[in-house]
């Protein structure tokens, strides 16, 4: 498996949490839960945002890897 597949598959699990706290935190009664897990997805977003970066270069440095 290449470096840039890992990112990848690391985007795509990262992405399935984000899904389960915003999932989560739509169906949770306390305030305070859903503003916690509400921030903890958008943190987790600004982490895809910086991953998807990083799978942009690499596919620029290994133009093999685009796509995979």
């Amino acid at each position: 498996m290449t470096v840039a597949s890992q990112v990848k598959q690391t985007v795509a699990g990262l992405k399935g949490a984000r899904a389960n706290l915003e999932n989560m935190a739509s169906i949770e009664k306390t305030p305070a839960t859903q503003d916690l897990l509400r921030s903890n997805a958008e943190k987790l977003n600004l982490i895809i945002n910086r991953m998807e970066q990083r799978v942009g270069e690499l596919e620029r440095q290994e133009p093999q890897y685009k796509g995979l």
